[in-house]
């Protein structure tokens, strides 16, 4: 089978590896220790974290393991455990936080070493007592001239002759991440002298590489597809765009937080429970984790194609957010303000105010708005969904507030 050059060309030492000066002393100092401590890798794509991993591993005479979270779940990972002394996990980040909690006992007994890698802020993705158990080392984005020397080392491997200014190109593409540089270096092995030459490279290269795609831009792309077809109210296609983003590598707690945006967005008053069921679903991934997080992700995602749409929350939001940067904020009404103190009681604050439970139906005729925006609309219902009914009380007082009175 063929073998990627990324694993081809994987440093088999220390001094091998490329990059990461500013670790080396500390790495030196775990490698040669007594007992390897348990680690949490913290850095970039392609910097070099899993790498890391397998070297402190493979320094032990000690039975080791390597897993991907995404991958396994706690009763997988329970079985590929069984007569290891060290782990290596791949995207500690993509394990929910009860999951993470299985390691804690582990680790104080010293039953496993814990290599972990995670390209998330572990501040955020990884509990206060798991990281107070590791030792955290951030690794950086290879710099140029660490990117020429892994590029020169697979057009080695490759046994390929490449133009120094192709090499550059694939280089400067690849934003630091050493493993899509050694995808391009396979990708233009298969073409033939005349298409490396740095003009034709260029033209060549897949369209989805020269976007960036590294950078972000089918990230987004499927997340924009996946809103935008849950706007459409088409299950199916909201479907294919979650699969895509999964089974991508994604983190899910990214979907989650488009997915609540999207149920007050598209959906608001035309459903209001769709809100609560996105926020749930994110409670819900949280505690079950991946792979299974994919279960509750696709019951939001269909619940909140076929709900209602209603977007008139948004719309007023933003209609108020314009009054105010269009004209800045005015004066809170006086009879508004809270009379904190004796003084400013004896301004008038919260004079006049009409305390609308002592009325009838636990309403009253006032003015809330500033004076200048008195009968100023930013909200505008529409009669989509749950909307309808849950206006009726308001259109009810603004009928009786159109009524003419007897004076």
């Amino acid at each position: 089978m063929h073998q990627p050059l990324a694993d081809r060309i994987r440093p088999r030492t220390l001094d091998e590896f490329i990059g990461q000066d500013h670790l080396r002393a500390k790495l030196n100092a775990f490698i040669k220790s007594g007992r390897l401590p348990s680690v949490l890798l913290f850095g970039p794509p392609g910097c070099g974290k899993s790498t890391l991993a397998l070297l402190m591993a493979q320094t032990r005479l000690q039975p080791w393991v390597r897993v991907s979270a995404p991958e396994a779940g706690l009763a997988e990972l329970r079985k590929r455990l069984a007569d290891k002394e060290i782990l290596i996990l791949d995207e500690l980040h993509r394990f929910s936080k009860a999951q993470q909690d299985f390691f804690l006992p582990l680790l104080e007994s010293g039953e496993i070493t814990l290599l972990a890698t995670t390209t998330e802020n572990p501040s955020f993705s990884v509990t206060r007592q798991l990281l107070s158990r590791l030792h955290v080392l951030r690794l950086r984005p290879l710099g140029p001239e660490e990117m020429d020397q892994v590029a020169k080392r697979g057009s080695a491997a490759l046994e390929m002759e490449l133009p120094d200014e192709s090499r550059d190109f694939l280089a400067h593409v690849a934003g630091g991440d050493a493993r899509t540089l050694l995808n391009l270096l396979e990708y233009a092995a298969q073409l033939t002298p005349d298409q490396r030459q740095p003009e034709e490279i260029k033209r060549i290269l897949p369209e989805i590489i020269l976007r960036g795609d590294k950078s972000g831009d089918t990230h987004y792309e499927l997340a924009s597809a996946l809103i935008k077809s849950i706007r459409g109210s088409d299950p199916d296609a909201a479907l294919y765009y979650l699969a895509c983003l999964l089974e991508g590598g994604e983190d899910p707690r990214f979907i989650c937080r488009r997915l609540i945006l999207s149920a007050s967005e598209d959906v608001g008053l035309g459903d209001p429970m769709a809100l609560p069921m996105a926020v749930s679903c994110q409670h819900a991934v949280e505690f079950v984790g991946m792979p299974e997080g994919f279960i509750p992700l696709a019951e939001t995602v269909v619940y909140l194609a076929l709900a209602h749409k209603n977007n008139s929350t948004y719309s007023a939001y933003l209609n108020a957010a314009k009054e105010i940067k269009t004209n800045g904020k005015k004066p809170v009404p006086i009879h508004l303000r809270n009379p904190a103190t004796k003084l400013m009681k004896q301004w008038g604050y919260g004079r006049d105010y009409k305390y609308p439970h002592a009325f009838p139906e636990g309403w009253v005729e006032q003015d809330y708005l500033p004076e200048d925006l008195v009968g100023r609309r930013f909200y505008h219902p529409k009669e989509l969904g749950m909307e309808k009914r849950l206006t009726a009380w308001w259109r009810h007082l603004r009928r009786k507030l159109a009524e003419p009175t007897d004076e």
